[in-house]
């Protein structure tokens, strides 16, 4: 193992709004059994021997706040930075990627809306990238069956173009770890994509696994777990509050 890829950092974009889960804070911000979502993400990273350097991208009108968000929670003994976000994840991401040091071999970006990703799946993504891959996503297989519509406008019934398989179909999680250099190429690909934007640019990707996909590289999946569910929807923070009373009642989470 080289020095560059023993220790990974991982980037939090938290610059986003969340408007699904209601009027109020940005989600990232909102409280989960007394803490903020944000602040139980860098502590699922953190728990990880593997983490070295979590890097938070706030709000760019709120990197004051989550600083001391951050202090008062109890994180100021880990090597946490913030920085200011941009107008998209992609954009965040970027620009929380140019705060991690260049010999930093391995990088994972994790959502802020994971705030109860275990411990284990970090490890697992880590150790997948270390051992080669370019790219790793944790995943979990769909219990539901998928049908692939031509979207109509809300409320309109949608006519079924097909039924995938859904045994070769995957739920996807983060954190999502790559190689430091190819995440700093296919970062600075879209970008000047971006920049180059025409009229039959391609549709923007959701994740970063996505740009790897785009630009060339090889994204594998390791498993995922049920806990590492994205908060994005009210009834998802009650679920949440669920699994965070119970880990608390059996092992003091």
């Amino acid at each position: 193992m080289n020095s560059t890829g023993a220790v990974a950092a991982a980037v939090v974009p938290a610059a986003g709004r969340g408007e699904r889960l209601g009027p109020g804070a940005p989600k990232a911000l909102r409280e989960l059994g007394g803490a903020p979502l944000l602040v139980h993400a860098v502590r699922a990273l953190a728990r990880s021997r593997a983490i070295g350097l979590v890097v938070v991208v706030a709000p760019p009108d709120g990197v004051a706040e989550v600083l001391g968000l951050l202090d008062s929670h109890g994180l100021d003994g880990m090597d946490v930075r913030v920085v200011a976000g941009g107008a998209t994840r992609q954009e965040s991401v970027r620009l929380g990627l140019a705060a991690v040091p260049a010999q930093t071999g391995i990088v994972l970006v994790h959502d802020a809306a994971r705030p109860l990703v275990p411990v284990e799946v970090v490890d697992a993504v880590v150790a997948a990238v270390r051992d080669g891959a370019d790219a790793v996503v944790p995943a979990v297989p769909l219990a539901d069956t998928v049908k692939r519509v031509e979207p109509r406008p809300a409320g309109e019934p949608e006519p079924v173009l097909d039924t995938p398989d859904r045994a070769t179909l995957r739920a996807v999680q983060t954190p999502q770890g790559f190689r430091r250099e190819l995440l700093d190429a296919v970062h600075a690909k879209a970008l000047a994509e971006e920049s180059a934007a025409t009229k039959d640019a391609p549709a923007p990707v959701t994740d970063d696994a996505g740009l790897v996909e785009r630009y060339g590289g090889r994204v594998v999946v390791v498993p995922g777990h049920e806990e590492a569910f994205k908060v994005t929807r009210p009834l998802d923070l009650v679920l949440a509050e669920a699994v965070l009373a119970r880990r608390r009642a059996s092992d003091g989470f």
